[in-house]
């Protein structure tokens, strides 16, 4: 938690030990007690030389049950899907299998090396290879990397791509489309590849306008960098056309997969003209997800691109064996160091075999409905910026509710008192004021439908009353942070706090703790 540098007031009367009582540490105490040393203990700086500190670490001193306390009371100050629904909105926080983490355990999968030879490495080979065969065949792509650790790495690296077949044709193009709908991290990705990016406006019904598109691409542009479906959760419906006006000028489309769970067994990007794309395995195929990792983002792509593919890439030699193959001229190179999070291949594809074609059929469209059963349960309630059918998940807007000055984040702080994690808030930025929803295939009927009254219920107190909402949250150990100071001036290192006195007045406060930037 980043802490927001206010500085703590209490009474004056209470005592210094009183005041030092949320300081747990003191020198001397352990958690642990190690055995007397049974060699001759060496000597550090000759091991080391310069690279011994000279002083020791300030870190907190404290007993074992101070410690499991710390943690295991932080850990109910939290929130967990095993607890309830995640409707974050564009994230695809679905339910992560237990039987997936018990077989990313099994000790000859956990306990693996890297660097250990390909001979040893047939079975773990063997793992990398039927994930690759199932992801393509999902996407109705030709060739696939695992290497990129995350969905933005994923699109670092296909646009890599794009940019390098564009080289070896003796031009990289200067422009990259990306429409106003897409993910935020897309024209980063596009502007860290070297490219200016030229911003599309949504039509009407939330979707590329494809007559707008034609005009504007030539040949200088690379490619464009689609969300498929869109952060608005429309489906691309004239996806087709938008690939044939690219390629029509030798432009490549890229498809930002993120949104796959509305998707997958319905119909497959590598047959509606996509070029390049990536997964999130941390979305789509339910490895776990959030703070920060790790996660996966797999880039798929036609055969033209797959020269182009970071080395070293998967392959079987004449005797059978797999091993990875280096030789790879074109290559954009390395884009993680070894060959991507094992962990996580793992883990989707157990929950790949354990659901079969039909099943993952199935999750997809769960996720479409319960997103959509969402939508009509709250449209009468909620403004609806786009007539268009919802996919995995809906988007609202606070429009109706900030007439009685409740915007959506006050919504979103008062639905965690009724127990349930916000969605995402002004998000897509397309719709002002945006609720972004989206439930996953995850939740029964019977939580869709506590959510739905959680929010009703919210509603309804923007309009009766609205300073119930817009002092939410009400049930929590802290109340409404700082968040633009917390995010701006985190405290990141612990410093053991300084208590500064001062002779109070008889109706002056106490000062304790010190502010952020002096910790």
């Amino acid at each position: 938690m980043a802490f927001t540098g206010t500085t703590r007031k209490v009474t004056a009367h209470l005592t210094q030990n009183e005041a030092l009582s949320f300081e747990k540490s003191a020198p001397g105490k352990k958690g642990y007690k190690l055995a007397p040393l049974d060699v001759p203990e060496a000597d550090a700086s000759a091991l080391l030389g310069d690279s011994v500190r000279s002083n020791e670490p300030m870190l907190p001193e404290l007993s074992e049950i101070e410690i499991i306390r710390h943690f295991t009371r932080l850990s109910t100050w939290n929130y967990a899907i095993d607890l309830g629904m995640y409707p974050l909105g564009s994230c695809t926080m679905k339910y992560n299998p237990r039987v997936n983490e018990f077989v990313s355990r099994l000790e000859g999968i956990a306990e693996a090396h890297p660097y250990q030879p390909e001979a040893l490495s047939q079975g773990l080979l063997e793992i990398i290879k039927l994930l690759q065969d199932c992801l393509l065949d999902i996407t109705g792509m030709h060739a696939i990397t695992l290497q990129p650790a995350a969905g933005a790495h994923g699109e670092f690296t296909g646009i890599l791509l794009a940019r390098a077949w564009h080289e070896s044709k003796g031009n990289p193009r200067k422009t990259i489309l990306i429409p106003d709908s897409a993910h935020g991290t897309n024209p980063a990705t596009a502007a860290s590849c070297g490219y200016q990016i030229i911003n599309l406006k949504s039509n009407e019904q939330g979707g590329v306008d494809v007559a707008a598109l034609a005009e504007i691409v030539n040949e200088d542009t690379a490619a464009m960098m689609l969300t498929n479906p869109s952060t608005i959760g429309v489906f691309e419906h004239e996806i087709h056309k938008i690939a044939d006006v690219l390629h029509a000028k030798g432009a490549l489309l890229y498809m930002d997969g993120a949104n796959m769970n509305a998707l997958v067994g319905k119909t497959r990007p590598g047959d509606f003209g996509v070029d390049v794309m990536h997964l999130n395995l941390h979305k789509t195929f339910s490895t776990p997800h959030g703070g920060g990792g790790p996660g996966s983002g797999p880039v798929a792509c036609k055969d033209f691109l797959e020269p182009f593919l970071p080395t070293p890439v998967l392959a079987q030699g004449p005797d059978g064996l797999l091993h990875w193959n280096y030789d790879r001229p074109q290559s954009v190179g390395r884009v993680r160091m070894l060959y991507g999070n094992f962990g996580m291949f793992v883990r989707a594809l157990a929950y790949i075999l354990a659901n079969g074609p039909d099943g993952l059929r199935q999750t997809t469209e769960d996720a479409v409905l319960n997103a959509n059963y969402i939508r009509k349960k709250l449209e009468d309630v909620y403004e609806l910026p786009y007539p268009t059918a919802s996919m995995h998940e809906v988007v609202f807007s606070d429009k109706r509710q900030v007439k009685n000055r409740v915007k959506t984040g006050d919504i979103a702080k008062r639905l965690i008192d009724y127990g349930f994690h916000p969605y995402t808030t002004s998000f897509p930025l397309i719709v002002p004021g945006a609720l972004m929803i989206e439930p996953t295939e995850s939740e029964s009927r019977e939580e869709l439908d506590l959510f739905i009254d959680a929010m009703r219920q919210i509603a309804r107190e923007a309009e009766e009353n609205p300073e119930l909402v817009t002092s939410a949250p009400h049930s929590t150990r802290i109340s409404r942070l700082d968040e633009t100071t917390a995010a701006r001036k985190p405290v990141l290192r612990w410093h053991k706090p300084v208590v500064r006195w001062k002779t109070p007045g008889p109706n002056d406060p106490v000062e304790i703790g010190t502010p952020a930037k002096e910790w």
